[in-house]
């Protein structure tokens, strides 16, 4: 039984993974998008600013679901070796995560907007 539930958590693991880059993937495209869009207009900063900014709540979502898989590899991670290096990538995602959040919330308080909920 316990295999079965190693088995099928590792699917899901992949699966949020697979979400998260797919969530880069789209935000990615949405991104060159605007860009292409922007270069064609010759818009003025505050345009970049909101392209970089939405790109950046993107990658901060697509964060949460990398670290939603690491959490679920280490609930099935049979040594401690493991478990080590899973919980250091945690760690590298959640500073990097807590930085971008940063960021964007300073950006949108210049911005007079109301910050994101971290």
């Amino acid at each position: 039984m316990l295999e079965i539930v190693e088995h099928w958590t590792r699917y899901l693991a992949t699966g949020v993974e697979a979400g998260a880059a797919l969530i880069v993937m789209v935000a990615a495209i949405q991104a060159l998008w605007r860009v292409g869009i922007l270069l064609v207009k010759q818009e003025d900063e505050r345009a970049k600013e909101n392209i970089r900014l939405s790109f950046g709540r993107w990658l901060a979502l697509a964060l949460e679901f990398m670290l939603a898989g690491d959490i679920l590899r280490t609930t099935i991670a049979p040594t401690w070796n493991e478990i080590g290096q899973l919980a250091a990538i945690v760690v590298l995602r959640t500073v990097l995560n807590y930085f971008l959040q940063l960021e964007i919330d300073r950006a949108d308080a210049a911005r007079g907007a109301v910050p994101s909920a971290s």
